[in-house]
């Protein structure tokens, strides 16, 4: 007879062989939501590329040389072989590839998001816990207050005060740009980062801390809580040995979420302080209408988002036992 943990193994690894089957199926239904929305906007990519002063056999030709007279069943099939293959495609005005574009921004956005995320729970986590835990004191209220209140601050806005503050003000901070020589300087490439990573993270943080608050609040009334307490233990001390691990719990099934977050934050930020990243090449391809660079971008970044999904609901599902016992 099969033992009780390869049974749980296989049952993990049945779970995440469907959770890859859904992540590849809503990859592709991104891919093809992503194809068809840039094909209906307005623009004419062959005229934007020959000029206003052009011929239409000028213009007819260039639409002819990269295939966008062939039918959108054919463009898409093209591209989407293209993508797996590894290969995004070219850009329609400077010819570069796509993927060697998005390696290079990557280099920014990615550990962009990355310090984003760790300032954000590092607000989060003690933030959410010291407001439940001091639900109906002065300090408590107050950091709740503050946390609503900073969950409804724009990012651009957000992002120009702390400009203003740490980089014009105090000095301490860049107001904008990467290094040219990129992480050759870890330091000060990192320095470069913190700023708009304060930004979004603290945003994030806030948005965060509320849920984090409202499951200390939730853990605080388990049974499990109530007999701890009963047991000798005070009220906090029950809540930090025995409710905060179910907390931990819960908080993993939100950072899928907060991916999204980021990446919207990031590519605002981007515009905002001239960093070379994804988001601020999206925006610049966007308005050149670069569609076989958009569609790369555009791919990449729900793929982020996906993908850190799956990896939550991975982790989620490996450390959580309850899901187990359920099944």
């Amino acid at each position: 007879r099969t033992s009780p943990s390869r049974r749980a193994s296989s049952r993990v690894i049945r779970y995440a062989l469907t959770r890859l089957a859904l992540l590849l199926l809503g990859l592709f239904v991104a891919s093809a939501l992503i194809f068809v929305t840039l094909r209906v906007l307005p623009g004419d990519v062959a005229q934007l590329i020959a000029g206003v002063n052009s011929t239409p056999a000028q213009v007819a030709a260039i639409r002819d040389r990269l295939g966008l007279d062939e039918p959108l069943p054919a463009q898409y099939l093209a591209w989407i072989g293209g993508v797996l293959r590894g290969d995004l495609g070219t850009s329609l005005l400077t010819g570069s590839s796509v993927a060697d574009e998005l390696v290079q921004k990557g280099q920014v956005t990615i550990p962009l998001g990355l310090l984003s995320m760790t300032i954000a729970m590092l607000v989060a986590l003690p933030s959410g816990v010291i407001s439940a835990m001091r639900r109906g004191h002065a300090d408590g209220t107050a950091l709740n207050v503050t946390a609503q209140t900073l969950a409804a601050v724009p990012v651009v806005w957000a992002g120009m005060m702390l400009v203003v503050v740490f980089a014009v003000w105090l000095g301490w901070l860049p107001a904008q740009g990467f290094p040219r020589s990129g992480w050759s300087d870890p330091a000060l490439a990192l320095r470069s980062l913190l700023l708009p990573a304060i930004t979004i993270g603290v945003i994030e943080g806030a948005m965060l801390m509320r849920f984090v608050r409202s499951a200390t609040l939730q853990a605080t009334g388990q049974d499990f809580v109530r007999t701890a307490a009963a047991k000798g233990l005070t009220r906090n001390q029950a809540l930090v040995r025995h409710g905060l691990p179910t907390v931990g719990l819960s908080i993993i099934s939100v950072l899928g979420l907060q991916v999204a977050g980021i990446i919207v934050g990031a590519v605002v930020i981007e515009q905002l302080v001239s960093l070379p990243g994804i988001g601020r090449m999206l925006v610049a391809d966007v308005g050149n209408r670069d569609l076989p660079k958009v569609q790369g971008e555009l791919l990449v970044l729900t793929g982020f988002v996906l993908i850190g999904g799956f990896v939550v609901d991975l982790v989620h599902r490996v450390i959580d036992p309850r899901q187990r016992e359920a099944e």
